[in-house]
């Protein structure tokens, strides 16, 4: 999962503060969109819940999801996080407080229909709650990456690609060792997972960058931002440069059903449904708002290191270790019942949570007045750009 370990760095940072546009329309999204998908809850059989996490990002959305199904949601978590979404649910969650590092005496006592774990950034954390746990829990939903394919060095992507179970030696770029760690931890833990439980009681979902309302990792909301003042518009990569990403509440729904189904197996969660290059992305999350723009593509890979532009989520540099991050193949998963929002309601819905209460100035300040972003260095890109194309 890419909402707490960036696979390229754990911090992203981008934006310059500036005035936000209205979104076209009159009014905004709501970030509890409507689901066409779901089955008559009547239906179903109500389900008690374990997440270890819950409370940053994914978590609140599996949780009103699986609340408005008529499930039962216990959490165990630190205690530290503070939802920012969804927050008037958690008065009827069961809130369990431990330390999947050193205190996992909370879950002794308890029982379950399913465990969904999305806080498992160790090995020996994936390796203790399944031991723990497959007594106590039918299923074991293990909430992965796309990662687990580092280096991405083909394109289409299969949930049966050979992953690496130990991180090369000598290796000595900095971000190359977190990229490689990320990937075998990931890995690791899932057969952790899949040695305890059985592959019939394991489902392991292998999301791309999630995007969307409550993410804290600031990856996404350049592009949300940055659209809404309007202007010319730094567009990185070739026009046909591919790019991944999914709703955050696709992804959290699906989850659950996949739970209700006790649809076991692995599966990649990358959108869109149709494969999508930069520059259609960014023409489409523009239509959201009033404002004007302009696009400049910058293609030459070469200035765009140089200038370290390199990733503005959901672009990557699609050369080398990062050819193929891009090119997921979705199909098992959109037969298994993934489905995909509008990118229009993600941005608009985006848009409208990072200028509310959920946040503070405090916050937003901090993100949007970062003089390294690519938001704040924009103009001057732009100008040498123009310099280099006219040379």
């Amino acid at each position: 999962m890419k909402d707490q370990i960036s696979r390229r760095t754990f911090v992203e940072k981008s934006l310059a503060i500036g005035v936000a546009l209205p979104l076209a329309g009159s009014q905004l999204l709501s970030c509890a969109s409507p689901s066409e998908k779901d089955r008559p809850v009547d239906s179903l059989k109500k389900l008690n819940i374990l997440i270890l996490g819950g409370t940053s990002f994914l978590g609140p959305h599996q949780i009103a999801y699986a609340m408005e199904r008529g499930h039962s949601i216990t959490t165990f978590t630190r205690g530290k996080t503070m939802p920012t979404i969804h927050q008037d649910l958690f008065d009827r969650v069961t809130m369990l407080a431990g330390d999947r590092a050193s205190d996992l005496s909370a879950l002794e006592s308890g029982k379950w229909d399913a465990v969904i774990d999305n806080s498992g950034h160790n090995v020996d954390w994936a390796v203790e709650s399944a031991k723990l746990l497959k007594d106590k829990c039918d299923l074991y939903l293990f909430t992965s990456s796309t990662g687990v394919y580092y280096p991405y060095l083909s394109s289409d992507i299969k949930e049966d690609t050979e992953l690496l179970t130990a991180e090369p030696e000598g290796i000595e770029d900095e971000e190359m060792k977190i990229e490689y760690w990320y990937g075998v931890m990931k890995t690791n833990s899932e057969i952790a997972v899949r040695e305890n439980f059985g592959a019939d009681r394991t489902i392991v979902v292998r999301p791309t960058y999630m995007i969307g309302p409550a993410d804290k990792s600031n990856r996404f909301i350049h592009w949300p931002v940055r659209l809404a003042r309007g202007g010319e518009v730094l567009v990185p990569g070739m026009p046909e440069d591919p790019v991944q990403y999914a709703d955050v509440r696709d992804v959290a729904e699906w989850m659950i059903r996949l739970i209700e189904e006790k649809n076991t197996g692995t599966f990649n969660a990358a959108g869109p449904a149709s494969p999508q290059g930069i520059q259609d992305f960014v023409q489409k999350a523009a239509g959201v708002f009033d404002a004007e723009s302009t696009f400049v593509n910058i293609s030459d890979y070469d200035f765009l290191k140089a200038n370290r532009v390199t990733d503005i989520v959901p672009w990557i540099i699609p050369i080398g270790n990062n050819y193929g991050s891009a090119r997921i193949n979705n199909a098992k998963g959109m037969t298994n019942g993934l489905t995909f929002r509008k990118l229009q309601d993600t941005v608009a819905d985006t848009y409208e949570w990072w200028y509310s209460d959920a946040l503070t100035d405090e916050d937003r300040i901090k993100f949007e007045q970062d003089p390294d972003s690519v938001l704040a260095r924009e103009k001057d890109l732009l100008e040498r750009w123009k310099k280099v194309a006219q040379s």
